[in-house]
């Protein structure tokens, strides 16, 4: 008989936008509050949903090799500028103003559960963020919402995105596991998949919210994983 999923567990790692955080909530707030201060017309949500898409795309063409590696940042920028493109008053959009839409995604706000959450699972596991983001982004996130990981690790530290497979390889070699000892939770099944294929341990947490009010959640019911939760509590209250 197989051993149990969890028996050699020693670290978490965690992804961040969207599992971790409610960028949709978090960057539509921002922008609204910047468009009042400076006098624009953005419609802040619908501006959020479609910088969020125009981000996918773009790291897709990093991951497929039609562009090297770049910091997340870098996507974000040249995602905005795209966006901004056909406004009759692009030119308005200054560069500061741009930088600072672009930091943004250094300050979001985390889901209720996450803090009471990771605060449990660090009695136990090594808790680590493992996210997309750039490694300055990733600190700034988790220091900007007073989460208590015992370290943050970085897509840029593996020069590869998410769903490669160097980027959980990077986090086996940074931890010093087997990858059977580390966990990866995500709010995602592509994130998940990539983590099973290095042998990752993987738990699924719901959030019917994350992709925001205008697409569908993602079917819970075609993940395939070790664990599906709610949210961190349930995660913490299913592992030994």
């Amino acid at each position: 008989m197989p051993p149990p999923p969890f028996q050699r567990l020693a670290a978490i790692t965690v992804d961040l936008l969207g599992t971790t955080f409610d960028w949709f909530t978090g960057m539509s707030e921002q922008i609204r509050t910047l468009a009042h201060r400076e006098g624009l017309e953005i419609d802040a949500p619908d501006l959020t949903d479609r910088w969020r898409a125009d981000f996918y795309a773009a790291l897709e063409a990093v991951r497929t090799g039609h562009r090297p590696f770049v910091p997340l940042d870098v996507l974000h920028a040249e995602g905005l500028d795209r966006i901004l493109a056909g406004r009759a008053d692009v030119g308005r959009f200054t560069s500061r103003t741009r930088e600072e839409m672009v930091r943004m995604w250094h300050r979001l706000p985390a889901w209720a559960d996450v803090g009471p959450g990771v605060a449990r699972l660090r009695q136990r596991y090594v808790v680590a963020a493992l996210s997309n983001g750039g490694f300055a982004q990733t600190v700034n996130l988790v220091k900007h919402a007073g989460l208590g990981f015992d370290c943050v690790l970085s897509a840029q530290m593996a020069g590869h995105y998410k769903p490669d497979p160097e980027v959980y390889l990077t986090a086996v070699d940074m931890l010093d596991l087997e990858p059977e000892q580390i966990l990866m939770v995500a709010a995602h099944g592509w994130d998940l998949d990539g983590a099973r294929t290095v042998g990752l341990r993987t738990a699924y947490v719901r959030r019917p919210l994350e992709k925001g009010p205008f697409r569908a959640p993602e079917d819970a019911g075609s993940i395939q994983c070790d664990l599906i939760v709610d949210d961190f509590t349930e995660l913490a209250d299913n592992l030994p």
